[in-house]
């Protein structure tokens, strides 16, 4: 049997990982190695076949959902980018069960006219939750369809009241060094920090998701609360808030810091602009398999519709 590697069969190395991350990875197990003999299986996140946990109810709201068929719940949540907890795809199920999730509140600051700390049943009750299917498009061109529950990002920013200085909002993820193994291999510079423009935060289908397939958030996807923004490369999509800060200056995040050549501000979803180390024409569906014909890749990750109007004029390949 002729045994081939796998970007002889069309699975490219640069396809799998960005680049900061394989170029890491050898200190990251070293340090991986030695993180793992404190973890015990108690702690660990427990990965089943159907949806389990708090049950969340709300309704579909069909405006915003694609019809397309939902990924299984052991796809949503054993393959996941959660830099926190590992580089693997399996790190973040495996491990994440380790971050403590109670007591929890987020820091609403910044431009704003109206400070805020919830925590998470105040969260919860500041607006009706609904659930919106939506497709993940996966900058290492790999998607996934997800139905969160949760309710427009626009809710939590109209309570703080931003001021006329607020343009841009930044998200700060959850930093737990003793329960993130991840985060001693020095891959980026924790905590992580993502943002987006005021206006892109305000549009509709940007989320503020507590839920996954009914059921509160698992912690490898991003328990209690995190933003979805399907049209943007799911990067984008911070999890396990902490902070939320309006301010004028566009913000420096975590991605960028690492690698500004490769992942830009916008990250938006955009099948004529390459990653320099891989095409975005195409995306393979998980749970699919890797024979499975890969799909096309829309501009604005399907979307275009609802969101091409917030950038009007500006040139998306310089502007990535």
């Amino acid at each position: 049997m002729i045994m081939r590697a796998p970007w002889e069969i069309g699975i490219r190395p640069s396809e799998i990982t960005p680049e900061p991350v394989w170029l890491g990875r050898r200190r990251w197990l070293r340090q991986a190695a030695l993180g793992s003999l404190a973890l015990g299986a108690a702690g660990l996140a427990r990965a089943a076949d159907g949806p389990e946990g708090p049950v969340l109810a709300a309704p579909r709201d069909a405006r915003w959902s694609t019809d397309e068929p939902l990924n299984a719940w052991r796809d949503i949540t054993t393959y996941n980018n959660f830099y926190e907890f590992g580089v693997g795809k399996g790190d973040p199920a495996e491990y994440a069960g380790r971050m403590r999730l109670e007591p929890w509140t987020v820091r609403i600051d910044g431009a704003v006219r109206k400070p805020l700390t919830l925590d998470l049943d105040a969260l919860r009750r500041l607006a009706p939750l609904e659930e919106r299917v939506y497709r993940l498009r996966c900058v290492e061109a790999w998607s996934m369809v997800i139905p969160w529950t949760g309710y427009s990002l626009s809710h939590l920013l109209r309570h703080a009241e931003p001021t006329a200085d607020a343009r841009y909002v930044v998200f700060t993820t959850a930093l737990q060094p003793d329960a993130m193994p991840g985060v001693a291999a020095g891959i980026l510079d924790w905590p992580y920090v993502e943002g987006l423009r005021l206006d892109e935060a305000m549009h509709p289908l940007a989320l503020l998701a507590f839920g996954v397939y009914g059921r509160a958030l698992p912690p490898q996807n991003g328990a209690p609360l995190r933003v979805v923004v399907p049209w943007k490369y799911g990067f984008k999509s911070a999890k396990s808030l902490v902070g939320i800060r309006l301010q004028a200056e566009p913000p420096v995040t975590s991605w960028m810091r690492a690698a500004p050549r490769e992942y830009g501000f916008y990250a938006n979803v955009n099948p004529a602009v390459p990653h320099p180390r891989w095409s975005q024409e195409t995306e393979r569906r998980i749970g699919t398999g890797f024979f499975a014909p890969r799909l096309p890749t829309r501009p604005f990750n399907g979307y275009a519709e609802a969101v091409a109007g917030l950038y009007s004029g500006m040139d998306l390949a310089r502007n990535f």
